[in-house]
């Protein structure tokens, strides 16, 4: 009987527990996730101070938490940190934005070869999907919702490649340059030029032909190349 007792008694902690767990205020990596994505959605402007109490306050977390917090997204090169004078968003240059794209095609294109050989049936239903949203995007001329799936579809091919070193490193690599990719699309002609060129990649993977899928995202990685240096 007292077993049942101390049984029931621990099944009520737990449960209280669980239920302080799902108000409790973000900590830890669901904080950092929160802060990265606010800076990446512009909600935070470059060479904006990130003041300790005032992010505390927005996410309910502790100090601690948000100092953390920021010196993860420090190391991610998001956030600079200014001797005795706190952290801010750090202001990614065009020269910048240049390089991470120059590396990323080594990475991007690694993953678009893997993603056409992993192709299983139901993956290339989701592509088609995927592939289907993005033309439709550009015929109405939604570039926000154009831009949206863009970033889908990197994520889905490196999903698909099933590569975790290189989509690791390619997550961080696009955090850093986020606010010149959100701008690409609004650049004058450039969703009519992308739009083929992300469906280029897409056939490619459909077809599970690593070599087209490889050669297909080097050439639209070129051009945002291109671009970006028109933009400087």
């Amino acid at each position: 009987m007292r077993a049942r007792r101390r049984a029931r008694k621990g099944q009520t902690e737990m449960t209280d527990a669980a239920i302080l767990a799902e108000n409790e205020p973000a900590t830890g990596p669901d904080l950092t996730h929160q802060i990265r994505e606010s800076i990446l959605a512009a909600e935070f402007a470059p060479h904006q101070r990130l003041i300790e109490a005032d992010i505390s306050e927005r996410y309910g977390a502790s100090r601690a938490a948000v100092r953390t917090a920021l010196l993860q997204l420090a190391s991610e090169g998001l956030v600079e940190r200014l001797p005795n004078r706190g952290a801010r968003v750090r202001a990614i240059t065009v020269d910048e934005a240049i390089e991470i794209v120059e590396v990323r095609i080594g990475l991007e294109t690694l993953c678009a070869r893997k993603a056409a050989e992993n192709l299983t049936e139901a993956d290339a239903r989701e592509l088609r999907a995927l592939r289907s949203d993005i033309e439709d995007a550009v015929s109405n001329g939604n570039l926000v919702e154009y831009s949206r799936l863009n970033q889908e579809l990197d994520r889905r091919i490196r999903d698909l490649s099933r590569h975790g070193t290189a989509t690791q490193l390619l997550e961080r690599l696009r955090a850093q340059s986020a606010r010149h990719q959100f701008r690409l699309p609004f650049h004058p002609g450039r969703a009519s030029q992308s739009a083929p060129e992300h469906i280029a990649i897409i056939d490619a993977i459909l077809t599970k032909d690593p070599d087209a899928a490889e050669a297909a995202t080097r050439a639209h990685l070129s051009g945002i190349v291109n671009v970006l240096r028109a933009l400087d």
